[in-house]
């Protein structure tokens, strides 16, 4: 049986897809066109689908996957909505930290849901695609995969709190390296890094990865959920006053010259000059 859930989200406007089959919940990033970038309207899907998944007994895990050839490029920079006003600096500032909060709480209620997630993972998967990718509970990634932390590069600081994932995952050394230069990383090296779980050939993804979510979906619900929330509770032990200090490096970075200046140079493709102001 396949059940194709509804929400309130218009025709056209969707940034996610949620089907249920077989007890999984298949949750597809569906913009293939611009490679699933990210706005503040995906942020919002994402809430809305999480909310509806943590209560349907009938989803026993997720499959959290996208369609294309990408996973998510990032963040979409052309998206409407996207820059945050206020009458100062100071209140501008303000409305970005109170913005990224709201963010926070809405990716929360993914990374928190009482069903275990897999992220089938192929192509680009950076800035806010890695992030989302690292809230799932374990990741399968094709060989073409690829992973990165841009902000650094732009002047912003990492905003979701990806870096705070890696360093969970991979220690303190590799999440510096990897938001403080940008750098990219192919599917054997996050393999390695322990960031993902298995790696296998970009024809192979769509099976390996829904072969794993139905394997935890046949296994005893109460089981499941409680092995996910002692694991988490253990591994994310002070995650939310690292996350409120995410919130603020973001709304200071994000109102800078020094972000004007790093997007202003990625569109004219050139390198940037940063003044730290």
């Amino acid at each position: 049986m396949i059940d194709t859930i509804g929400t309130d989200i218009p025709e056209g406007t969707e940034r996610l897809r949620l089907d249920v089959e077989d007890g999984l919940g298949i949750l597809t990033l569906c913009r293939p066109g611009k490679l699933n970038a990210w706005s503040w309207e995906s942020t919002r899907q994402l809430g809305l689908f999480a909310d509806r998944i943590r209560f349907d007994d009938s989803i026993r895990a997720v499959l959290l996957r996208a369609e294309g050839r990408a996973f998510c490029a990032g963040i979409d920079i052309t998206a409407s909505g996207g820059a945050i006003t206020g009458r100062s600096g100071a209140e501008r500032a303000h409305n970005y930290y109170e913005g990224m909060r709201w963010v926070h709480e809405r990716f929360r209620a993914f990374a928190e849901l009482p069903q275990p997630v897999v992220a089938a993972v192929q192509g680009y998967c950076l800035g806010f695609g890695f992030e989302l990718a690292l809230m799932a509970d374990v990741r399968i990634a094709a060989d073409d995969a690829v992973f990165a932390l841009p902000e650094a590069t732009l002047g912003v600081a990492v905003d979701a709190g990806g870096d705070l994932r890696i360093a969970r995952e991979a220690g303190a050394g590799w999440a510096k390296l990897l938001a403080l230069t940008g750098r990219r990383i192919d599917a054997a090296t996050a393999e390695r890094l322990r960031l993902v779980q298995q790696v296998v050939p970009v024809g192979e993804l769509g099976a390996a990865s829904r072969a794993l979510a139905a394997e935890i979906a046949a296994n005893g619900p109460l089981a499941v959920r409680g092995i996910k929330r002692g694991v988490d509770a253990f591994a994310d032990a002070g995650m939310a006053g690292a996350l409120d200090r995410v919130a603020v490096n973001a709304a200071i970075t994000l109102t800078s010259e020094d972000a004007r200046e790093g997007y202003g140079a990625k569109g004219a493709g050139r390198a940037a000059v940063f003044e730290g102001k």
